[in-house]
């Protein structure tokens, strides 16, 4: 499946944006250089996560490892552009899911562990996947066959024991190996379809290819900017930009060595820094500043000389958090806003080396008028246009959405005509929904300062206001419903749940728990704070007026 039109593939090939590469081809430039280097490594916690003791493997063991799965793949009948969604830990499993995806052809769907019967139902309607792939167990429960009851009959079910899912293989694999030599894949067919809450409704799937991924990958190079055969260490789950864009291409291109991470759990994580010697690793920003405060605890206990580079954002940062490493740790720390339909601003210290601007200000990629070191700025474009009036804003004083085009963005939702109508301009440009303005003394800069449309931003994860709302009223006791944010130090954002109750009905915010976990909705999406009022305020269009409700919450205990 390709979704680029083959004028836009031509012109970004004849400008040398994208290429022929695919993860495949890539393993294998690998595989020529360092068969036999250590390059993938399972988390301390894997036996408990999902079983089986924690792995190390090379280039090589990647290389046979991932074959056996595609092989497995295979014989269930996967064949080249069909689907399969995967929800995976970050165990060695994942990775080896991707290059076994690669190999046959077929694409990728990743989606967060925490996603329930309800969310994966929905896939299920949007993509009508080949194949679902889960452990048998996830922290000692029963996960994937309980988890994969909501997709059709015609779905087929890969469940993997955590211990030993490479069954000891005597089937002759002639038709395979018959199949993988004439299989022809492209730097341009679809490879993933991520997903996000975007800003509007249920979320919306995200297809990108291998040229897509490269080109975002060539964002965080020129920022980060590792050594060949550098350690990495990976606490995002492979489910979008952050890990795909950030890491799994990166690390592959370098010929480095990937340290995996989850839950995140600050105090392992720092152990791992110490003991795999890490260069690089991401941070969310509330955690930066509590390493900070505790500056002399860890480095009584941990030796992190070695880590070099720290990776941040989805959170305003602070100058003295970036200062503050720097100075006492000698770490660096860069500045990502990044998405899955392609946006990628880095503010690293190349392009800002002033602390304070890098905390807060982007560099304004895509602006024929500047030049920033970062390649990826000459290659897409960027705008602000104004949200009532259409109009470009050039100058400061104004707020807009950014668009963007370019190699790094997507073509459009996964079947989903309507959301892409209004998700690009008549022009081509993305509209990303994000609200920068311009700043600097010449201009150079841009400030994010929120969003169009109220996402929620819990925990780093995306959550759409609106789908709560909906799941609100389907409540027999709540006459009307509407969820909005309310500030967290360590999560960023949390849910309260505002409602009007139906005469003579009762609700308390436990009851409200079991109602979302009856219908199978993730746990993260739960409201954290129920308030009841008599009706919900509303603006002249009647349209909930959700920046009254977050000025209602209430505030005393938290």
């Amino acid at each position: 499946m390709q979704t680029t039109p083959q004028d836009k593939i031509k012109r970004y090939q004849e400008l040398g944006w994208w290429g022929d590469d695919t993860l495949t081809s890539l393993l294998l430039q690998a595989l020529e250089k360092t068969p036999d280097q250590e390059a993938l490594i399972d988390p301390p916690n894997r036996e408990h996560l999902v079983g089986g003791q924690a792995k190390r493997l090379t280039f090589g063991d990647i290389d046979k490892l991932s074959d056996d799965l595609a092989h497995l793949f295979y014989e269930s009948g996967l064949r080249q552009g069909e689907k399969i969604v995967v929800q995976m830990p970050n165990v060695v499993e994942i990775v080896l899911t991707y290059f076994a995806a690669s190999k046959l052809g077929i694409i990728i769907s990743p989606v967060a562990m925490q996603y329930g019967q309800f969310e994966l139902a929905h896939i299920d309607e949007v993509i009508s996947p080949d194949a679902y792939l889960a452990f048998t167990e996830f922290r000692g429960e029963i996960f994937g066959g309980i988890q994969s009851e909501c997709f059709r009959k015609q779905c087929t079910r890969l469940i993997i024991d955590g211990v030993s899912w490479i069954e000891k293989d005597t089937t002759d694999r002639s038709s395979f190996e018959r199949y993988l030599q004439n299989i022809d894949t492209n730097a341009n067919d679809i490879f993933t379809i991520c997903w996000t809450s975007g800003t509007t409704g249920r979320s919306k799937g995200v297809p990108r290819s291998y040229n897509h991924w490269l080109s975002s990958t060539l964002a965080s190079e020129d920022a980060i900017r590792l050594d060949v055969g550098a350690t990495m260490l990976n606490p995002f789950p492979f489910i979008n930009m952050a890990a795909i864009g950030g890491f799994l291409f990166y690390w592959l291109r370098l010929g480095a060595k990937m340290i995996l991470h989850q839950p995140f759990d600050a105090r392992l994580l720092l152990s791992q820094i110490q003991d795999e010697k890490v260069h690089y690793t991401v941070f969310p920003p509330a955690v930066l500043t509590q390493l900070l405060h505790t500056k002399e605890q860890i480095k009584d206990n941990y030796d992190l000389s070695c880590l070099a580079i720290v990776g941040s954002g989805s959170a305003p940062l602070t100058p003295a958090m970036i200062s503050g490493f720097k100075s006492e740790f000698g770490v660096e720390v860069i500045n990502i806003f990044g998405s899955n339909e392609g946006m990628s601003l880095l503010s690293d210290p190349i392009d800002v080396p002033d602390s304070i601007e890098r905390a807060s200000f982007f560099p304004r990629f895509g602006r024929s008028e500047f030049h920033w070191d970062n390649r990826i700025s000459a290659q897409i474009r960027t705008k602000l246009i104004d949200i009532e009036t259409g109009q470009e804003i050039i100058e400061q004083g104004s707020i807009g959405e950014c668009l963007l085009q370019g190699p790094t963005v997507f073509d459009g939702y996964y079947n989903s005509p309507g959301d892409n109508s209004e998700a690009f301009s008549s022009d081509g440009y993305f509209r990303s929904g994000d609200l920068f303005e311009i700043v600097g003394d010449r201009n150079q800069y841009y400030r994010f300062v929120g969003r169009r449309k109220s996402l929620i931003l819990r925990g780093g994860v995306n959550i759409s206001p609106e789908e709560l709302d909906e799941l609100l009223n389907r409540h027999d006791s709540i006459a009307e419903g509407a969820v909005a944010s309310y500030p967290d130090d360590v999560l960023g954002e949390k849910i309260c749940a505002f409602v009007s109750l139906k005469v003579g009905k009762a609700l308390s915010l436990d009851q409200l728990k079991d109602f979302m976990q009856d219908l199978g909705v993730a746990k993260f999406k739960w409201p954290e704070r129920l308030q009841i009022i008599d009706s919900l305020p509303r603006n002249a269009m009647n349209k909930v007026d959700r920046g009254e409700l977050q000025k209602k919450v209430v505030i005393s205990d938290l």
